[in-house]
């Protein structure tokens, strides 16, 4: 169990009201929570940054009935298999599949993944959410 550390924070009041509002409505319980979860992004944003290593999902959606798109697809993910832990491939309808590539490595690898699958001609959508690696 981590240490807590207790500290103050001046705010102007309506910075503080602005925020307690977002919190209410983001569904956080207190403030510390939510200051928390802003810092921890802030650092997630840092590590990406400076190309330290990330965990996230790359989820795409793509027509695959685009000739040699899946086979592509395919390939790229082979070319980047030390940055890939695993993938799951959903048919949304007869022309339609999702995928979600599940990636840790270093986050240019994972954003130089990304871009490469986005880029290619069929991909409907792609997104990419990060996460701290440990």
């Amino acid at each position: 169990m981590s240490e807590l550390y207790r500290f103050g924070v001046s705010l102007e009041k309506e910075l503080i009201d602005a925020f307690d509002r977002h919190i209410g409505e983001q569904h956080y319980n207190s403030r510390s929570e939510a200051l928390r979860d802003l810092i921890r992004e802030e650092l997630l944003k840092k590590k990406w940054l400076e190309g330290g290593t990330v965990a996230g999902a790359i989820v795409m959606t793509y027509d695959h009935h685009k000739r040699e798109l899946v086979n592509q697809l395919i390939d790229i993910q082979h070319d980047f298999q030390e940055v890939i832990i695993s993938t799951q491939h959903v048919h949304l309808d007869h022309s339609h599949c999702l995928e979600i590539i599940a990636v840790r490595g270093s986050a240019p690898d994972v954003q130089k993944l990304a871009s490469i699958l986005k880029a290619k001609t069929g991909v409907i959508n792609l997104s990419l959410g990060i996460s701290s690696a440990g």
